[in-house]
């Protein structure tokens, strides 16, 4: 398993295994924003609207390739904040295709977006999941507060109402 920052170019490049790892995330029920069933292009045009950011530096995309070098997981850092947040930065769309669950692919994506959150200056970080995931206990476990849940705050796939939770993480 290997983890690294991808360029706008390369994420580009690499829409269609982003998208399946994506529709594979929502079809395995998460709750990360799309809705079932998936529209056609729907995923590959998100991931396009991604590389973009990429390359206007707005984000930092990271990817986990397993041993045939297929995308199998990802994270974005989200740096273009407010005028007032220069010191912060979002955690958007951890994803972990299931065929690469369970084997630390999500924790290793957090430490390498923290990492480059570190070098960037960056001292507070935001994201927020489903209440009671297993993203949930992953965050938890690695440090990061709990800064509050939100009853009915969105859907999950098929359409029922699920809370989210917020958390947060200082660095030094």
């Amino acid at each position: 398993m290997t983890i690294r920052e991808i360029d706008g170019a390369e994420a580009l490049a690499r829409v269609g295994e982003l998208a399946e790892v994506l529709r594979d995330c929502v079809e395995g029920g998460a709750s990360v924003g799309f809705m079932l069933p998936l529209a056609e292009g729907r995923p590959e045009a998100f991931w396009r609207r991604v590389a973009a950011g990429v390359a206007a530096g707005e984000r930092h995309l990271f990817v986990a390739e397993d041993e045939a070098g297929r995308i199998c997981g990802t994270v974005s850092l989200v740096i273009d904040m407010p005028d007032n947040q220069p010191h912060r930065a979002d955690v958007s769309k951890m994803l972990v295709h299931r065929r690469a669950r369970r084997q630390g692919v999500a924790e290793r994506l957090l430490k390498a977006l923290e990492a480059k959150a570190c070098e960037l200056g960056k001292t507070t970080l935001v994201l927020d999941t489903v209440t009671g995931s297993d993203a949930s206990r992953l965050y938890e476990r690695l440090g990061w507060q709990k800064a509050g849940d939100i009853p009915n705050y969105a859907l999950m796939p098929e359409g029922a109402l699920c809370s989210t939770t917020y958390y947060f993480r200082h660095f030094p």
